[in-house]
């Protein structure tokens, strides 16, 4: 199939056609963009206001309409600005779950002209604080259960709290509910402001080598790019199977697709790979409290939806469950995940329980905006290793330890360049020097790119465990166990995993004064990091951790060692 497309694709990024793209100069850069790219995601916004009526948000009982979020987001908009002068330049804060709350305050932030910082809603506190002080926001949206976490801290900084869902505690009369916010009467028109594509637009904090998360500042031009490549790989794969497999009545879409969105909106693949498009196409976003695979077949079936947004392992519980039988998914046409690779068995899985969805997987990262390649149906069915070929805007490179490119079918790093790739990471940098190079990112991720120009991903270079999707640097956790007093030594790695595909394992080496237990540990550990970041399985030697010449540990052999020589351990609830 692969070879199949090439035509097709031509075609579709001719000059004047809707993906034609040029090159153009993008800070001292030169950077492929595409031509039709709109200057704003606010425009965007805009365009979805068309939908009226239709559903755009369902969460539990809940129903929202696009006219009465658009309504809201403009109230909204406007006490951003009246009462806290927010406009273009400054930047907003959303910690909350995947409440309707969440997309209404984060339109409003884009309408301003203001950057909006997505934090990680399984932050600890001090996750919460450090976030917060980096990134220096003029106003916090937040539920209850993370205001809880910064209650204590928050009153001594200069921002202003809007407070989701909950009943603002004793004490903090400075905090405002979100209904207060949204006040009454007629909406205002959305306010005028002027903003351009390099103007910042979105802020995601990914896990720091360092110990510290860094802000990933995206572009307006970038989060569109991300739109459009999208949209790209849709058009091609439709095209292409119209005119070699399938009649074309097949794809015919439905007045409104709904969406089960089962991510988090603080990453990519929730907010600029689902939220962003889906709000344009005028789709019924469905939204879950909580993952859970049973209530996931529940609303499938009961709202119809069509195209399933999560991680690998979701898709797997889904298809998985043992009740799968008994609900109706045959309004599904796409079950895919990103996040994490998905496994050539659970491709081959999809494809053979799910009437009409095809498997579908997209690779990016956070520096990315979103998708660097995708890959799905009959294409991702004949290779279900590789995660697609790079998108039209971007260039890809494989490179050596000295960055020098390695020939077509040689395993090395992925460098990658396009208008999608960020800005740099906010307050760093030295990090963003170390990560980008004229232009072009360093993914870590160790990979080949075949004959036809599609990508397969090997190994990481990075230390980093990916648990369900979720990003965990080992720099980060190990910062943290550290900093118990009866630790002498630690080295985090990954753990394959039957259901997350990596969680964190952790080797430790007391002092010889000290004792500590795993439990007591993982306390520790759950104080300074997210949970999903706290190591499930530690092993404690009496040895010293095996360290290369530069006294680096070998984390490899202690895998070696631990995990493949079956040295067993307690797993532990974290």
């Amino acid at each position: 199939m692969a070879s199949k497309i090439d035509t097709i694709w031509k075609k579709l990024t001719e000059p004047g056609e809707t993906y034609a793209w040029s090159v153009q100069d993008i800070r001292g850069v030169p950077t492929r963009c595409y031509d039709t790219a709109p200057d704003s995601l606010r425009e965007i916004f805009a365009l979805s206001a068309a939908h009226g009526d239709a559903e755009y948000l369902v969460f539990g009982e809940e129903r929202h309409t696009y006219r009465e979020v658009h309504d809201s987001v403009a109230r909204l908009s406007a006490y951003l600005i009246d009462v806290h002068g927010v406009g273009p330049g400054d930047r907003v804060a959303i910690a909350m779950r995947n409440y309707p709350e969440w997309i209404i305050s984060y339109w409003a932030i884009i309408s301003t002209g203001a950057a909006a910082v997505g934090m990680n809603a399984w932050w600890t506190g001090p996750e919460m604080i450090y976030g917060l002080t980096d990134s220096a926001p003029k106003v916090l949206f937040c539920d209850l259960e993370r205001f809880e976490r910064v209650a204590a801290d928050i009153d001594e900084m200069p921002i202003g709290v809007i407070l989701v869902r909950g009943e603002i505690p004793d004490g903090h009369d400075e905090v405002v509910s979100f209904a207060d916010a949204l006040g009454d009467g007629e909406a205002p028109p959305l306010p005028t402001v002027e903003i351009v594509p390099e103007d910042d637009c979105n802020i995601f904090y990914t896990s720091g080598t360092t110990g510290f998360p860094k802000g990933a500042v995206m572009t307006h031009r970038a989060v569109i790019t991300n739109m459009l490549n999208l949209a790209f790989w849709n058009t091609l794969v439709t095209l292409t199977m119209q005119a070699y497999v399938k009649q074309p009545e097949e794809f015919e879409d439905k007045p409104q697709p709904a969406i089960l969105l089962a991510v988090p909106l603080f990453h990519v693949t929730g907010c600029n790979c689902s939220l962003h498009p889906y709000s344009l196409l005028g789709a019924r976003i469905i939204l879950m409290y909580k993952w859970d695979p049973l209530e996931a077949l529940k609303m499938i079936e009961r709202e119809n939806v069509v195209s399933f947004t999560g991680v690998p392992v979701m898709s797997r519980e889904i298809v998985e469950h043992p009740d799968f039988a008994d609900y109706d998914t045959s309004s599904l046409n796409a079950l895919g995940g990103g996040g994490a690779p998905m496994q050539p068995d659970l491709v081959r899985s999809i494809d053979a329980k799910l009437s009409r969805a095809r498997p579908a997987t997209g690779y990016g990262l956070t520096e990315t905006a979103g998708v660097i390649s995708l890959n799905s149906g009959d294409f991702y069915i004949d290779n279900p290793s590789s995660v697609g070929p790079p998108l039209p805007v971007m260039e890809s490179r494989i490179v050596d330890e000295n960055g020098n490119d390695r020939p077509s079918g040689e395993v090395g790093e992925l460098w990658v360049r396009g208008a999608n790739v960020i800005r740099g990471y906010l307050n760093q940098p030295e990090a963003t020097a170390e990560a980008i190079t004229d232009g072009w990112f360093h993914t870590g991720d160790l990979a080949y790119i075949d004959e036809a120009n599609f990508i397969t991903i090997v190994d990481r270079l990075k230390d980093m465990v990916l648990r369900g999707g979720e990003n965990i640097y080992c720099a980060e956790v190990e910062a943290a166990l550290f900093d118990h007093p009866a630790v002498r030594e630690c080295a985090v790695f990954a753990v394959p995993d039957d259901r997350l595909g990596e969680v964190p394992g952790v080797a430790i080496v007391l002092k010889d004064d000290k004792h500590v237990t795993a439990a007591e540990l993982i306390t520790h550990a759950r104080e300074k990091i997210a949970a999903f970041k706290v190591p499930e399985l530690i092993w404690f030697l009496d040895d010293e951790l095996p360290r290369n010449a530069n006294g680096k540990f070998l984390k490899r052999e202690l895998r070696a060692q631990l995990v493949d020589g079956g040295v067993t351990t307690e797993r532990l609830d974290v």
